[in-house]
């Protein structure tokens, strides 16, 4: 096999592949360096609502009360307990309206309402949806799970073109300074992806069972094969794994179906009404054994009838869960609402093996498996992102041409690609959106660009003399 000819064609498939993908690893490497803090940046947003007093503390239900007395028409959703006895507590509540809109409502301990955020405009959750959907909802998702498909070729390609072939160190594991900038471009380029290739391939995988095509097909095989033991305990293209397949990822699907609950009365799935009234089981109840179990921080409790996750399916018992972003530290119990007595209790160890291992993935994925040096390498492996494509566009200008894209140049002789077919192949069966781009970009190539050769030969799929010629 000419060795050449294959190096350039792997050259112009990375080229290409680094046209979409690129503007995407600069917006998906910022906010997931952001999103990294997201406990820090959490107190930082709820300053105001920390180190109050606690003189005349109330119970909880008197907490919520004022809160849907401030709040009339409200639903309550959940009750986060506070971090410290001096905090306020979070209650999340569904506004009266058609559109049914959220709001996180901070309590002070003696039952005084002390401020109010929007849940879809907080801070993390802006960056959290942007990262994952770009804003676009269930669209958004396809889009970043095809640039995470194409990202990953062009991992593979690039480690393909970084082969050292048998040169030194220099340009290989660390940059050569003094040998002009073109070098020092093109070095920065090839030594910062082998530093960063493993780290965004662990990323990439561990982010596609929240991808909406890549997770359900992955949920469908998981359900087919008898590997799922409990609830999944992440979303799929932003929705909860157990949503009904209509239900988009916002708050009035959260909440649709539910019917009034004027205090802390709510509709039950049959219809039937059910109020707190009915049960000698109180939020305060249970709210001190939720304190009694000692359970990582953030801590929610859910009122019968309500869902545990945005879009999930609303539960008949009392929910009491630990959401810390440490998976593996995750606990989740349920009480009857008329006795009170503990029904289950599920920790990491409990879900299937496929669960903890995407679970560990998550939380390293969210860095916050191992604290803050799990933090700081994800800042790490994200500044290492944002060089490639800054030092990929810096090279790219310094030899474009000023007619066509400048493409890398097409081999005078085609390479054999039996070897690469099957990695494609390969590929494209493990990532059903790299597939069908692949056919979207053979169909434009054998079909539509040749009705446009001046489109053609400013994209270098001429296959032209002159194009071979270019950054030879």
């Amino acid at each position: 096999m000419d060795r050449t000819a294959l190096y350039r064609t792997i050259w112009r498939w990375h080229f290409y592949a680094g046209l979409f993908v690129v503007p995407m690893v600069l917006i998906l490497a910022l906010t997931g360096a952001a999103y990294l803090f997201k406990p820090q940046v959490d107190r930082w947003e709820e300053r105001h609502f920390r180190d109050l007093s606690t003189a005349g503390s109330v119970s909880p239900d008197d907490q919520v009360e004022a809160v849907l007395a401030a709040f009339a028409g409200a639903r309550l959703h959940s009750y986060r307990l506070p971090e410290a006895e001096s905090d306020a507590v979070l209650v999340h509540v569904a506004l009266p309206g058609k559109q049914r809109a959220m709001r996180d409502v901070f309590v002070s301990p003696q039952g005084k309402v002390v401020g109010v955020l929007d849940p879809e405009w907080r801070i993390m959750q802006v960056a959290h949806d942007i990262h994952g959907q770009l804003l676009l909802g269930s669209r958004g998702s396809w889009l970043v799970e095809l640039a995470a498909s194409w990202a990953i070729v062009m991992i593979i390609t690039g480690l393909y073109l970084w082969w050292p072939s048998g040169r030194g160190m220099a340009g290989v594991i660390w940059p050569r300074l003094a040998s002009g900038s073109r070098v020092f471009w093109r070095d920065l380029h090839a030594v910062t992806g082998f530093w960063v290739a493993g780290l965004a391939m662990v990323l990439l995988l561990t982010g596609l069972p929240w991808a909406d095509v890549w997770g359900s097909a992955f949920k469908a095989v998981r359900t087919e094969m008898g590997w799922v033991k409990g609830t999944q305990d992440w979303t799929i293209g932003g929705r909860a794994a157990d949503a009904d397949e209509h239900a988009e990822h916002n708050h009035t699907a959260m909440m649709a179906g539910q019917g009034a609950m004027p205090t802390m009365s709510h509709v039950m799935p049959d219809g039937s009404v059910m109020t707190m009234s009915m049960t000698p089981v109180s939020l305060s109840q249970i709210v001190a054994e939720a304190k009694s179990q000692h359970l990582p921080f953030p801590v929610i409790v859910t009122p019968p009838g309500m869902p545990q996750r945005f879009g999930a399916r609303a539960v008949s018992s009392w929910s009491v869960k630990s959401d810390t972003q440490n998976r593996p530290l995750r606990v989740s119990l349920t009480y009857d609402p008329m006795t009170g007595k503990q029904l289950s209790r599920e920790t990491f160890a409990d879900k299937h093996v496929i669960d903890r291992v995407v679970g560990y993935g998550v939380a390293w994925h969210e860095g916050q498996l191992f604290g803050w040096v799990n933090q700081l390498l994800g800042v790490a492996t994200a500044l290492m992102l944002v060089t490639l494509p800054v030092s990929g566009f810096v090279m790219w200008r310094r030899r474009k041409p000023a007619d066509r894209l400048g493409a890398p140049p097409t081999p005078a002789t085609p390479a054999k690609l039996r070897g690469l077919a099957l990695v494609v192949l390969a590929l494209a069966a493990f990532l059903p959106l790299l597939a069908a781009s692949l056919i979207a970009v053979l169909l434009l190539e054998r079909l539509v660009l040749p009705r446009f050769p001046a489109l053609a030969l400013w994209l270098g799929l001429d296959g032209t003399a002159r194009d071979r010629e270019v950054a030879a």
